[in-house]
């Protein structure tokens, strides 16, 4: 795939780069080569991942209409008490998901969290891992981030897995709806202390310093 000329817009030009995937910037162009995915469905059947409200479970069309405004209004809500990075997963040239990452007042507390998805059809081969393992490496080394928090629903077996193998500790359980049912949620906790143990010397990060005013974040420390 050949690289997208640099947007005005920081955010965008951010980049991930691993030895299996890179992470990039959501850029529309990028987000309509994911449309067919999102058309023919991220999830099925259960157990289902997401929680309410969520433009996944909608039927087509509504549920790509849904998600790229639910993208779209993120791209453009951001602040610094406040922002939401959303990259699109590409694996040899091809999109095949996508992991945010989420900060809220981030200048005062140094906390992300993240969410993701992928295609089924490339689902099972490690690549969930090696996505949480790109944005951490963004958040700790590129951001200066303190801490990382995930959560998935207790029968999200392969969430759960991810942020086990990472380090993350449990941090406690609460409730939430999917499709309007109740379901029980596990918390996570990864500080950087955790990530530094198993910090990776093969993830690029490309344009983050561009960035950083946007967010109003501070030029991270250096360990």
């Amino acid at each position: 795939m050949t690289a997208s000329p640099l947007s005005a817009y920081p955010p965008l030009n951010v980049r991930v780069h691993t030895p299996r995937l890179s992470l990039l910037g959501a850029t529309d162009e990028l987000l309509e080569r994911l449309v067919p995915t999102v058309r023919k469905g991220v999830v099925t059947q259960p157990p289902w991942p997401f929680d309410d409200p969520m433009s996944l479970y909608e039927d087509s069309p509504e549920r790509e209409w849904g998600w790229l405004q639910g993208v779209w209004r993120g791209r453009g809500r951001v602040s610094s008490s406040l922002w939401r990075l959303y990259f699109v997963v590409v694996i040899d040239g091809e999109p095949v998901g996508m992991q945010d990452l989420i900060g809220i007042d981030f200048a005062a507390f140094g906390t992300v969290t993240t969410f993701s998805w992928l295609s089924p059809d490339v689902r099972g081969g490690g690549l969930g891992k090696e996505m949480r393992q790109a944005v951490l490496h963004l958040a700790f080394d590129g951001l200066g981030a303190r801490e990382a928090s995930s959560d998935a629903f207790f029968d999200n077996h392969a969430s759960n897995r991810v942020s086990q193998a990472l380090g993350y500790v449990p941090n406690g359980v609460s409730w939430d709806t999917r499709r309007g049912e109740p379901a029980e949620i596990k918390q996570w906790r990864l500080t950087r202390e955790q990530w530094i143990k198993r910090r990776r010397d093969d993830i690029e990060l490309v344009a983050v310093g561009d960035c950083l005013p946007v967010l109003g974040i501070d030029p991270p420390p250096t360990d």
